[in-house]
């Protein structure tokens, strides 16, 4: 199963991570399409950001380290969780999505943030 958080509680994920892998920066993989990545971006804080598209990922998926935890973002939340699961049937276990994506990011946390 993989856990959903809302971007109100990455704060907390991130301090989770940080107990339980200090050595591990954490990664947000925005999995939006170029477009909507350039429409609309969170900036990093506490994490590394990372843009792969969803359609990308099976061919990419050795670009992303299995030691790291991963938190799922896209628009609303629904491509998200499906890259997410994806992830954790290819055996990463530190896989989270964000649920709400960036349109309750820009709600919850940063309201300069455009939506779309």
């Amino acid at each position: 199963m993989v856990p959903h958080i809302r971007p109100a509680q990455l704060t907390d994920w991130l301090r989770q991570c940080r107990v339980q892998t200090p050595d591990a920066q954490p990664i947000v993989l925005d999995v939006r399409e170029p477009w909507e990545v350039q429409t609309a971006s969170v900036r990093p804080d506490g994490f590394e950001l990372r843009h792969m598209p969803m359609a990308s990922i099976p061919a990419r998926l050795a670009e992303l380290p299995k030691d790291r935890p991963i938190a799922c973002l896209c628009h609303h939340g629904g491509r998200s969780a499906q890259v997410a699961y994806f992830l954790h049937r290819q055996g990463y276990d530190d896989v989270v999505n964000i649920a709400g994506g960036i349109h309750a990011w820009a709600a919850e946390v940063d309201p300069t943030i455009p939506q779309y």
